[in-house]
């Protein structure tokens, strides 16, 4: 018989030997996507954008030129739908027109009809900070005893400052760049009619309420938007 400290020397190697070939349980890998079809996939989408354009005021409103930043945020809800909020934040600049800064939140449903290509449209509130332009009109804040509304927006008040209702339609091409980037070009065309407040500096001796001047201001407009979405 061999002695206890031969025959561990002679096992030792054939131990070594069947702990090599045994690698355990296969493991399979986990099944790829392709980048395509994660975006498809409901869940939320953060875009960040630079639009710019032309807001057309009617009725004798002033127009300007249009740049800024655009925020998209919302859901996916499934491959052919999403919710979005969108908000605009444009610099509204004309040598002879209006001078501001126009603003503006919308929901927007929308509509993905194929991987590439989205319908959106959009209902909100849009308005103007700061929008001056042009000589003063009468009645001149200087000779009124209490508000005046002006029937029209022609002749326009030498300055807005206001809110109002707001909609929209936007077609957009998205390209995807990798699993969580994306890049998009957007045209959107808009309508709004902002509620503008002139104040006089004064007040109405028998109330104490500011004097003011209102206005109507129908715009039209349209912008192009590039910009990138992540999820």
């Amino acid at each position: 018989m061999l002695a206890p400290t031969a025959a561990r020397a002679q096992a030792a190697p054939h131990a070594a030997a069947a702990a090599k070939d045994d690698e355990g349980e296969p493991r399979l890998s986990l099944p790829t996507e392709a980048d395509q079809d994660a975006w498809l996939r409901a869940g939320f989408r953060l875009s960040l954008g630079l639009s710019y354009g032309r807001i057309q005021g009617l009725e004798g409103a002033p127009s300007g030129r249009l740049l800024g930043p655009t925020v998209r945020v919302g859901l996916r809800l499934d491959r052919d739908w999403s919710i979005l909020a969108s908000f605009q934040y444009l610099n509204a600049a004309s040598p002879s027109s209006l001078h501001g800064l126009r603003f503006s939140g919308t929901i927007d449903p929308t509509w993905h009809a194929t991987r590439h290509f989205s319908l959106a449209i959009g209902l909100g509130f849009a308005g103007i900070v700061g929008g001056r332009y042009g000589m003063d009109v009468m009645p001149f804040g200087s000779t009124l005893g209490t508000s005046y509304t002006f029937p029209s927006a022609s002749p326009s008040l030498p300055g807005c400052s206001g809110v109002g209702a707001a909609g929209l339609v936007r077609t957009q091409w998205s390209w995807v760049l990798g699993p969580r980037a994306a890049t998009d070009l957007g045209l959107e065309g808009f309508g709004q009619w902002t509620g503008c407040v002139d104040d006089t500096g004064r007040v109405e001796p028998d109330t104490g309420q500011a004097i003011v001047r209102r206005q109507w201001w129908p715009h039209v407009g349209v912008t192009g938007t590039w910009s990138i979405t992540w999820r």
